[in-house]
């Protein structure tokens, strides 16, 4: 599960996102006029980093996803997106998540384990936790094994709107404009108030 903190941000997520996409190789435009859809997270075992993807939509309708991740120090060898104050959190610097081993080893794990976002839980004043529900769901297609790889070095290429990743001896490649279409293999299936589609699948 993932806890959250009703905190103030500088600059805002949706400031990061399309700041970001303005320069993103998967975006086709120059300035995006973003509408948020919504956004999931993965957990990150060791509880240090926050791994949320969006789902945003752009002023032509065509809906773009947006993977990044939140660090408390930098991370030399992922691709930068940005920085952020948080006010509960202090300094947070943002990736590109597809660069980030985290955010992949997660990724993989899901699909292969057929496991789901994480339930997410928003602390409010030093109150109990509070569960809010999730905007994006997701579900991976994979065997169950609940096996959790290791991911230690990454290479990705950009390949039109999307990202292929090689972590080790697989390959997972990653939709920045979600697919309609039904997965044939080890995939992540996304569902939203307005939408279906495959977000990611192993090749």
């Amino acid at each position: 599960m993932a806890f959250l903190y009703a905190a103030q941000l500088s600059p805002t997520k949706p400031e990061v996102i399309a700041a970001w996409l303005s320069s993103a190789d998967y975006y086709p435009g120059t300035t995006p006029v973003l509408e948020q859809v919504g956004a999931y997270r993965f957990d990150d075992p060791d509880g240090e980093v926050g791994i949320e993807i969006h789902l945003v939509r752009d002023a032509d309708g065509s809906v773009f996803q947006v993977p990044l991740t939140y660090r408390g120090a930098p991370l030399p060898e992922a691709r930068p997106v940005g920085e952020m104050e948080h006010s509960v959190l202090g300094h947070r610097y943002i990736y590109d998540a597809t660069t980030d081993p985290v955010y992949v080893g997660q990724l993989l794990a899901t699909i292969d384990g057929a496991g789901r976002e994480a339930e997410q839980f928003v602390h409010v004043d030093g109150t109990e936790p509070r569960k809010v529900e999730n905007t994006v769901h997701v579900r991976g297609t994979g065997s169950g094994s609940g096996v959790v790889p290791t991911v230690t070095e990454l290479r990705t290429t950009a390949a039109g709107t999307d990202t292929v990743i090689e972590a080790g001896d697989t390959t997972v490649v990653v939709h920045h404009r979600p697919v309609d279409t039904e997965p044939t293999g080890p995939a992540l299936v996304g569902e939203w108030n307005t939408g279906r589609a495959l977000l990611a699948h192993i090749r």
